[in-house]
């Protein structure tokens, strides 16, 4: 069940208004089992060129959905934060039930609070492996790594810790800096 927290800049919050965007955010509820207690903040605001912007966030245990849009109605543009916000829970399930349904956190989450929608369009992004890599994890130093990183040209090297035989990770910043992914 969504609680709803509405604030209006530069607008008065209305009864039409609190209406119409508790009517149209609740259609999201649909994608969660019952039991589920989140708070929907909407925030409202009007710009001087009288563009409206509609920021919607629920908060959940182990996700944030998060939808923002600017227009020049404030009804088409929440009614096209509905849309957003549908689309960022199938993106989230798909992944949940392609991967991570065994794992603990979004996966979990997800797996044990999201409705199954065989109304899907299908217009989501589907992630495709389109090829596969096997290689030995060499044992070496972090400076190694970095070197054998920049010898084959890629943005990051995986390789074994020769001191802690743990498998870590260089990458390439966009700085230019180098990063690195310890692994216990």
């Amino acid at each position: 069940m969504l609680n709803f927290n509405i604030r209006g800049e530069n607008i008065e919050v209305t009864p039409a208004i609190r209406d119409y965007v508790i009517n149209k955010v609740q259609k999201i509820e649909k994608f969660f089992n019952e039991g589920v207690n989140a708070s929907a903040n909407v925030n409202l605001k009007v710009y001087n060129d009288k563009k409206t912007k509609v920021e919607v966030t629920i908060p959940l245990k182990n996700l944030t959905l998060r939808a923002e849009e600017r227009h020049e109605d404030m009804y088409a543009g929440i009614d096209l934060i509905v849309d957003k916000l549908e689309r960022q829970i199938r993106k989230h399930k798909t992944k949940v039930n392609r991967k991570l349904r065994d794992r603990e956190g979004v996966g979990v989450y997800f797996a044990n609070n999201v409705t199954p929608n065989n109304n899907d369009s299908g217009k989501d992004e589907d992630f495709e492996i389109v090829r596969t890599k096997q290689f030995d994890l060499k044992p070496m130093d972090e400076d190694e790594a970095i070197l054998q990183m920049n010898l084959l040209g890629h943005d990051f090297y995986v390789y074994t810790d020769a001191e802690t035989n743990n498998t870590n990770i260089v990458y390439r910043r966009k700085d230019g800096k180098y990063g690195l992914i310890e692994t216990n």
